[in-house]
């Protein structure tokens, strides 16, 4: 490739990842100190509690949140009871949110062809519920790859490719997503190439403060994702003990109790023009046993000062 050609295919992969801050702000509210990012309820915050997706919903609504990011085991067990999605639709309307995100697990990426077909089929039927309560996106982790079976990367481009296909005919968007530390997409920088090189248009990076410390990855690295490359970034926080090697889901904290660096990470997505919608994902124990109210609504308030402590 000669080296016009080279720079116009650079150009082309940047651009599926990048957006102009003129073009963000259809996606992204501005505001008259900066941008407005928006707050979601991942329901795992307040998973213990075994509330079911409908009160969950509440809690969220009542604590102000502007969206929510369900699990999907919470939808099935809702229409298994007899549960309608179009009233769990309505009820979020209700309350004002939207439904940025949902968590599932669907084995798309796994080497063995049955049940990576099996994956696939569970990933389009899920992806049909979250599009009746009127879901937008998906989390896509390396979910049922173990780490003795290797996956080479253009293998796993064209798998996200063909879940990014399937998506786009249902409306909803897979975002490839990191578990830190796991072998196959432990690392930002595996799961970001594995976007660049699926060539599609919609694939985009589901970020998360505790995997991108968990996986030993320079915030820095954040800097790189603009606006269409990551849309939503899961919001926590992580204490300095246990250390890297040990620590796990369970220690995460909420936003400003830890030691992360998150002025930096949100002054970084300003700097870039970046704006994800800030979902709250953690799975503290002792928050399990506390009212889910008082877990949303601490939630809530601990995000909105880091931003205000961060942007000022």
């Amino acid at each position: 490739m000669d080296r016009r050609g080279m720079l116009t295919t650079l150009g082309m992969t940047v651009g599926t990842l990048s957006i102009t801050q003129g073009e963000a702000s259809i996606h992204q509210p501005q505001s008259a100190q900066g941008r407005a990012f928006r707050y979601c309820l991942n329901t795992s915050t307040i998973r213990g509690q075994k509330l079911g997706i409908e009160k969950e919903i509440d809690v969220a609504g009542k604590a102000g949140y502007d969206a929510i990011e369900p699990w999907f085991d919470g939808l099935h067990a809702h229409v298994e009871s007899g549960g309608s999605l179009k009233d769990l639709k309505r009820r979020i309307e209700d309350h004002g949110m939207t439904v940025e995100s949902a968590i599932g697990f669907a084995p798309w990426i796994v080497n063995d062809d049955a049940k990576r077909k099996a994956g696939l089929e569970q990933a389009k039927k899920e992806m049909d519920m979250l599009a009746q309560i009127g879901g937008i996106r998906m989390a896509a982790p390396p979910a049922g790859a173990p780490g003795d079976d290797p996956i080479e990367l253009q293998a796993a481009a064209e798998r996200y490719r063909r879940l990014l296909e399937i998506g786009e005919s249902i409306g909803v968007i897979p975002q490839i997503e990191m578990w830190g530390g796991h072998p196959i997409i432990g690392r930002i920088s595996t799961a970001v190439s594995i976007a660049i090189e699926s060539g599609h248009p919609k694939a985009c990076f589901l970020g998360d403060v505790y995997h991108t410390y968990k996986g030993g990855c320079p915030f820095d690295g954040l800097k790189l994702l603009g606006p269409l490359a990551m849309r939503v970034f899961h919001f926590n926080d992580y204490p300095a003990d246990p250390p890297r090697e040990t620590i796990n889901d369970s220690h995460r904290v909420y936003p400003g109790d830890g030691i992360a660096p998150l002025d930096t990470i949100l002054q970084d997505f300003v700097e870039v023009g970046a704006c994800p919608v800030l979902s709250l994902e953690v799975f503290n124990r002792s928050y399990w046993a506390q009212d889910a109210a008082l877990v949303a609504s601490t939630g809530l308030a601990k995000m909105k000062a880091a931003v205000r402590k961060s942007l000022c």
